[in-house]
This record gives C-alpha cells, sequence and structure tokens, in this order.
C-alpha cells in the first residue's frame, strides 16, 4: 500500500475522532439535537469547502502541466525542425508531471543547441567576411535567419579554413614577391610612380588586397622590373666590356684601372652612368691615339686568323689591314672586322677547335716521325725509346679517329650553310689528304737518299777497303776489363732500320 493511501486512511480517522470528540462535548454541554444537527452541517461545510479548494488547485496543476506539455511539445518540434533532428521519443508510459519535466528538459537542451549554433554561425559569417574582404571574394552563401545544420556548420568551417589557407598561400606569395620588388626597384633607383607600386611598397602589408588579380598584377609588375634589371645588367656588362677592350687596346696601366674598378661591379643607374662616362673618355682617348688603337687591333685581327686558319689569300682580302693612313673611318673597318671575326669564330669554335687538336697531334706525330728516322736514337738507353715508339702508334690510331669525327661534323656544318669550311684556304679533307701525301713522298725521299749513301759507301768500301770500328766507351762508366767485351748484335738493329726506312 502506498504511503498516500495510508495518510488517506490516518486523515479520516482523525476527522472520526475529531467528529466524536465533539459530538462528547456537546452531549457534556447539553447541546440540543437540533444545534448538534446545525453545528455538524457546519463542520462538514468546512470540511467539504477545505476539500474542495484543494482538489480545485490540483485540477488546475494539472491544467498547468496539460498545457505546459502541449507548449513545449509544440516548441520542441519547432527546435528539431529548425536543428534538423529527430524528437527524442518516450519509452513507456509515463505520468503528466515527468512528461512536462522531460518535455522541458529537452526544450532547455535545443533551445542551447540553437543558440550555439546560431553564435557559431554569427563567428563564421565574421571570420568569413573578413577573410573574403582581404581576398576580393563573394561571402559564402548561407541563410544567416535559420539555424544551420551541423552539415552545414561543418562545411562553412572548411570553408572558412580553405580561405585561411588561401591567405596565407597568398600572403606568403605577396610578401616574396614584394621583397624582390623592393630590391628590383632599388637595383633600378625605382621610385614608385603609380597608385598600385606605391600600395605594394608603401602601404600596410596587412591592408593589401589579396585577390589573384592583384597577385597577377605583381608578378606582372615583377616580371617587367626584372627584365629592365636584365637589360640593365646587359647594357652595364656590354660597357664593361668594351672598356676592357680599350683598356687593352690603349694599354692603360693597371693602376688607372684599379681606380675605375669600384664602378665596374653592379647594374645600378649611378653605374651605368659612371660606365658609360668611362667608355666616353676612352673613346676619346681611342681617337687621340688612332695609331696604337688599330695596331692593337690588327694584331687581334691576326690572332684570330691563326684560330681561324685564314689563308695568306683570305688575310689580304682585308685591304684596310695594309692601310698605313690611320684615320676613324679606318678605325671603324677595323672594329667592324674584328667584331665579324670574333663571331665567326665563336659560331665554328668546336670546329675550330677540333682542326685546332688535329694540327697539334699532327705536328707531334711528325716528330716522332723524325725521331723514329734519327740512327741516333739507338744510343738512348733512358727509357725514352720505348715510350716514344708508344706515344707513335697511339697518334697513329687517334688521328684517323680524329679526321672520321671532324669529316661528319664539317659535313653537317657545309650541309648547314651551304658552302665550304676551308682550312688555310682549302677543304679541310683536302687539306688532311694533302698532309699525308707530303709526308708520305718526305718519307720516300728520305728512303732514296739513304739507300743512295748506303750504296756509294759501299762502292766506296769495295773500291778502298773498310776502315776499321773502334767501339767507344760510354761516358762516365768504369774500363772495362780486357779481353771481355760486349758483343753488339747488329742483326738486331738491322731489321728496326729497315722498318723504320
Amino acid at each position: 500500500m502506498r504511503r498516500s493511501e495510508v495518510l488517506a486512511e490516518e486523515s479520516i480517522l482523525c476527522l472520526q475522532k475529531a467528529l466524536n470528540h465533539l459530538r462528547e462535548i456537546w452531549e457534556l454541554i447539553g447541546i440540543p439535537e437540533d444545534q448538534r444537527l446545525q453545528r455538524t452541517e457546519v463542520v462538514k461545510k468546512h470540511i467539504k469547502d477545505l476539500l474542495d479548494m484543494m482538489i480545485a488547485e490540483e485540477e488546475s496543476l494539472k491544467e498547468r502541466l496539460i498545457k505546459s506539455i502541449a507548449i513545449c511539445q509544440k516548441e520542441l518540434n519547432t527546435l528539431c525542425s529548425e536543428l534538423h533532428v529527430e524528437p527524442i521519443q518516450e519509452e513507456g508510459e509515463t505520468t503528466i508531471l515527468q512528461l512536462e519535466k522531460d518535455l522541458r528538459t529537452q526544450v532547455e537542451l535545443m533551445r542551447k543547441q540553437k543558440k550555439e549554433r546560431k553564435q557559431e554561425l554569427k563567428l563564421l559569417q565574421e571570420q568569413d567576411q573578413e577573410l573574403c574582404e582581404i581576398l576580393c571574394m563573394p561571402p559564402y552563401n548561407i541563410d544567416s535567419t535559420s539555424v544551420p545544420s551541423l552539415e552545414q556548420l561543418n562545411q562553412f568551417r572548411q570553408h572558412v579554413a580553405t580561405l585561411r589557407e588561401t591567405k596565407a598561400s597568398r600572403r606568403e606569395e605577396f610578401v616574396n614577391i614584394k621583397r624582390q620588388i623592393i630590391l628590383c626597384m632599388e637595383e633600378l633607383d625605382h621610385t614608385p610612380d603609380t597608385s598600385f607600386e606605391r600600395d605594394v611598397v608603401c602601404e600596410d602589408e596587412d591592408a593589401f588586397c589579396l585577390s589573384l588579380e592583384n597577385i597577377a598584377t605583381l608578378q606582372k609588375l615583377l616580371r617587367q622590373l626584372e627584365m629592365r634589371k636584365s637589360q640593365n645588367e646587359a647594357v652595364c656588362e656590354g660597357l664593361r666590356a668594351q672598356i676592357r677592350e680599350l683598356w687593352d687596346r690603349l694599354q692603360i696601366p693597371a693602376e688607372e684601372r684599379e681606380e675605375v674598378a669600384t664602378t665596374m661591379t653592379g647594374s645600378k643607374a649611378k653605374v651605368k652612368k659612371a660606365l658609360q662616362l668611362e667608355v666616353d673618355r676612352l673613346e676619346e682617348l681611342k681617337i687621340q691615339n688612332m695609331k696604337k688603337v688599330i695596331e692593337a687591333i690588327r694584331a687581334e685581327l691576326a690572332q684570330y686568323w691563326d684560330q681561324c686558319f685564314y689563308s695568306q689569300e683570305q688575310r689580304q682580302a682585308f685591304a684596310p689591314y695594309y692601310v698605313e693612313d690611320y684615320t676613324e673611318n679606318l678605325l671603324q673597318l677595323h672594329d667592324a672586322e674584328i667584331v665579324r671575326l670574333r663571331n665567326y669564330y665563336q659560331v665554328h669554335k668546336e670546329l675550330f677547335e677540333g682542326v685546332q687538336k688535329w694540327e697539334e697531334s699532327w705536328k707531334l706525330f711528325l716528330e716522332f716521325e723524325r725521331k723514329a728516322s734519327d740512327p741516333s736514337r739507338f744510343t738512348n738507353r733512358g727509357g725514352n725509346l720505348l715510350k716514344e715508339e708508344k706515344q707513335r702508334a697511339k697518334l697513329q690510331k687517334i688521328l684517323p679517329k680524329l679526321e672520321e669525327e671532324l669529316k661528319a661534323r664539317i659535313e653537317t656544318w657545309e650541309q648547314e650553310h651551304s658552302k665550304a669550311f676551308v682550312v688555310n684556304g682549302q677543304k679541310f679533307m683536302e687539306y688532311v689528304t694533302e698532309q699525308w701525301e707530303m709526308h708520305r713522298l718526305e718519307k720516300e725521299k728520305a728512303k732514296q737518299e739513304r739507300q743512295l749513301k748506303n750504296k756509294k759507301q759501299t762502292e766506296t768500301e769495295m773500291l778502298y777497303g773498310s776502315a776499321p770500328r773502334t767501339p767507344s766507351k760510354r761516358r762516365g762508366l768504369a774500363p772495362s776489363t780486357p779481353g771481355k767485351f760486349r758483343k753488339v748484335n747488329t742483326q738486331l738493329c738491322e731489321p728496326l732500320v729497315t722498318r723504320e726506312c
């Protein structure tokens, strides 16, 4: 039995006991029956009024609870719809009071979630607005009047995070480009003359709009400045080369060159101006020392003629080289010719170096051939004969390979340029063939001369008899023991002499 039921029974007993006690009092007093009836009616009325009042209060409570349940249920449904969540279903039967309490708790929880989502949405929108202003992008499209779902908030968070990364990336690029732009402007002595350039260089970095258009404009500005810088560097390098050339031609002393050395580096406007002044000064000196300069150019021309294997006819084709009237016009002709020859040599440098390598190898080969035909080489006891023989054999293998390589490269060059590649006035392969033929004829001539000499010596010996031969002593050696002579095996030497001949 419930305690409330026990208390109800106890209340009934108390009421019965109170009525009995009243009757006893009335009996002692002697109150008549009709008055007793009246008094009992009064007691009944008091008790009934009290219970009715209590019942009315409890009924009112029940109605308030039912009304609250309806209100909470309605609000809960609205909140669940706004928050895009399913409402919590009550499990099993429950009382009105518990139901009202549970619904109220759910409503409070939903209100809290709604408030938190709205606050986060507002914060994300503020961050998005700030980032979009910096990046010059449209704001994120989301309904700020409704409550965002968890998925929408998550997407919004990812969008803001992406914007932050974009901002960091563009800011890093902006700072890097700005630093390069400032360096270029300092190098060029350039002052920002447009509003954009002033915004980049002078304004606060945080205030610069990091739009794609601005980044592209920055890159374009940097390219323009770098191009100007490269052009300045090329001009300054050209001036420096011109100065060095004029120094050499005018034979400017090292002390005077060192005075200008401080302006020989960099490409700033003041450096360019100083270099130009030095060129102008040297050009004036050049005019004053015309003969000296032309002779220096002629020496350089002769050097290039040698490097380009010019024939005598090709050299004589430049008639101003032999003119003795040193005028400015003559200097200009020499300048033009040296520029042409320089370019010609640079274009064909690999071929000329290959020909030079063959020439050096050929001269060394001829030297070894000359030594090989010298009978005195057999008196050598230092091992040089063996080394020379190895080197001569190596050159005999290298020369044909060099000739084949040069032949292929020259054929390719002649096809590209539609003209013959000449060395000393003739085609290179003809020149090589001629050198080999001349070498063969010289060997043949030397062989015939040796044969003629041997024939004359033999006839003389047959007519007058051979002269006795005394073996020569080696320099620096102790005298040998009498009776002990080392026999020279002339049979070993004869094949070598014959082969060389």
